[in-house]
């Protein structure tokens, strides 16, 4: 009995799971022969006569496909919570990346058992970054976006696509939050816009957190505003500490441009 018990709490458990991701509903962004899934959340009675905030969240590279669900398995469920839909009514983004391509234009190789990313600070955008940046335009055309509070955040090549992408839209994120990710310190002065919550783990053995540091000293060299947060204990999954931050919303949609 007690075995029926655990296993219908279980599913219940799922059920309740995908229900949520559910209110995410699934949409395409077509251009030419490309393809940019991503999921869109709605605020609570939302009225196209308001204006709302705009986030936007940028998956890793084990999310990446054309399922237009993994991108979901990391952030999503804190959006969907009543209490911060309730608090902080917004227009939620989850775009997934193919698995040919990557938000950021960036490549890695190992040297002495140790990864280490090189970025390239000029030239096209990736494919997933061009139709993400495409994505961006069709989404202020289409929803009643309030200029002054539009964010974007990541986790690992997310976090790397969150510096790429406001890199290349220097004015218009209020915040940006990279988690485990990292850019060329070089690009720093176009990054001096955005206020900046930067995390990581310093025990990451995927993404040198030296990198986040770095692009956190860079910014606030040329004068920008960055907070950073390095978590002792935290290997690569720094993002459920992040996202476990009490003021992590708070701090986010109270910048404004």
């Amino acid at each position: 009995m007690k075995h029926i018990l655990t296993i219908l709490l279980v599913l219940i458990c799922c059920t309740s799971y995908a229900q949520d991701n559910s209110l995410y509903t699934k949409q395409l962004f077509i251009q030419q022969n490309d393809t940019l899934p991503y999921r869109l959340l709605l605020p609570i009675n939302y009225d196209k006569t308001k204006t709302y905030p705009l986030v936007i969240f940028l998956h890793g590279s084990g999310e990446r496909g054309n399922d237009n669900e993994a991108q979901l398995s990391h952030g999503a469920a804190l959006f969907l919570r009543d209490s911060i839909r309730q608090k902080y009514p917004a227009i939620i983004v989850f775009p997934q990346c193919a698995l040919s391509s990557y938000w950021s234009n960036v490549s890695s190789n190992t040297v002495n058992g140790q990864r280490i990313f090189s970025f390239k600070i000029d030239g096209e955008p990736s494919v997933a970054m061009n139709l993400l940046l495409q994505l961006y335009k069709k989404l202020k055309k289409q929803y009643p976006i309030n200029k002054k509070q539009i964010y974007v955040g990541g986790l690992s090549m997310g976090g790397m696509g969150t510096f790429e992408i406001v890199r290349r839209l220097p004015k218009t994120f209020a915040a940006a939050m990279p988690i485990c990710g990292g850019a060329d310190v070089a690009t720093a002065n176009k990054l001096t816009k955005t206020n900046w919550w930067v995390f990581h783990g310093s025990k990451d053995d995927v993404v040198n957190p030296q990198l986040s540091k770095d692009m956190a000293a860079a910014i606030q060299a040329m004068g920008g505003k960055v907070k950073l947060t390095i978590y002792e204990n935290a290997n690569h999954n720094s993002w459920d500490n992040a996202f476990a931050e009490p003021t992590f919303m708070h701090w986010m949609f109270a910048q404004q441009k």
